[in-house]
């Protein structure tokens, strides 16, 4: 039981973390649960998924301000002027870019145990650095996108660009939510229930890509975050629950990754204007695909 409930505050640690940065949180303590601490594969992603949870909560009292003001605008909200102006785009965003997430989610949660199942071990480990280096790809071309509009130049005249975009910095100029952009940024969360698909990164991206302001991308990638985040800790419960793990292990976990995601979402989301994280990704993506491959060959 203790080394049972060491891993817990270690997995709780890892996604606190992790979960604000754009380098898969859900990735990082799959890859620790199968390569540090040899759990099967299927069961370490279902652990990773439910933490999720824990850092839902975290966002929801960070943002707590945020949502308010979503909720005060449903009584006036109308179909005709959903995306009108900033309060019931908002709304009218986090609405249809939850409901896509949660059937794309869904059927990737499905897709996922087949994979999962398929794979074992070194196979596994690669799959996770293909996604990670594949999710810091994109963050590299927003990044690049995002730093020609803001010189008026293109994309190959960034390559030099600060590559960190934060929330402070104005990439495009836009700030009100869409129904494309709803439907894009939707899909893309769905697809991040994949361990090593970054959720905060692919969305972030997606957002900037398209031309918003860096700060307008992140808040509403990390309010969507919320919604998506106890689904997905929901939808591990209600399947087959946090299969070879103790309830206070598991609540322990999840009580660590609440604790410590709030007590570090405010600085993180500084570290992220400073550092390229798309170099991170490919790191440690080129890192578990290595590993991933000796591990196969060994």
């Amino acid at each position: 039981m203790r080394a049972a409930l060491r891993v817990a505050v270690v997995i709780g640690l890892i996604q606190g973390v992790f979960e604000w940065l754009p380098v898969s949180s859900e990735g990082n303590v799959a890859l620790y649960l199968t390569v540090v601490e040899g759990r099967p594969e299927t069961a370490a992603v279902q652990y990773a998924l439910f933490l999720h949870a824990g850092t839902a909560l975290a966002a929801a009292l960070y943002y707590r301000g945020e949502i308010l003001a979503v909720l005060r605008t449903l009584p006036r909200w109308r179909p005709g002027g959903a995306f009108a102006d900033r309060e019931r785009a908002d709304c009218s965003f986090l609405a249809v870019a939850t409901l896509v997430s949660g059937g794309v989610g869904i059927v990737a949660y499905l897709a996922l145990e087949a994979v999962v199942s398929a794979v074992a071990g070194g196979a596994f480990v690669t799959l996770v650095g293909l996604l990670l280096v594949g999710t810091g790809l994109v963050q590299r071309a927003a990044n690049r996108s995002g730093a020609a509009r803001a010189d008026g130049g293109t994309p190959a005249e960034a390559e030099d660009a600060t590559p960190a975009a934060g929330p402070g910095t104005a990439l495009g100029e836009r700030e009100r939510g869409t129904l494309p952009d709803a439907l894009l940024v939707g899909a893309l969360q769905g697809l991040a229930i994949l361990p090593g698909v970054s959720r905060s990164g692919t969305t972030v991206s997606a957002l900037l890509l398209r031309g918003y302001r860096a700060e307008a991308a992140f808040r509403l990638s990390f309010l969507l975050s919320i919604p998506a985040a106890v689904g997905a800790g929901l939808l591990v419960v209600l399947d087959t629950g946090v299969s070879g793990v103790e309830p206070l292990a598991a609540a322990l976990a999840l009580g660590t990754s609440a604790v410590v995601g709030y007590a570090t979402i405010d600085g993180l989301l500084r570290v992220v204007q400073r550092i390229a994280f798309w170099l991170v990704c490919l790191v440690l993506g080129g890192l578990a695909v290595v590993g991933g491959l000796l591990a196969g060959v060994v």
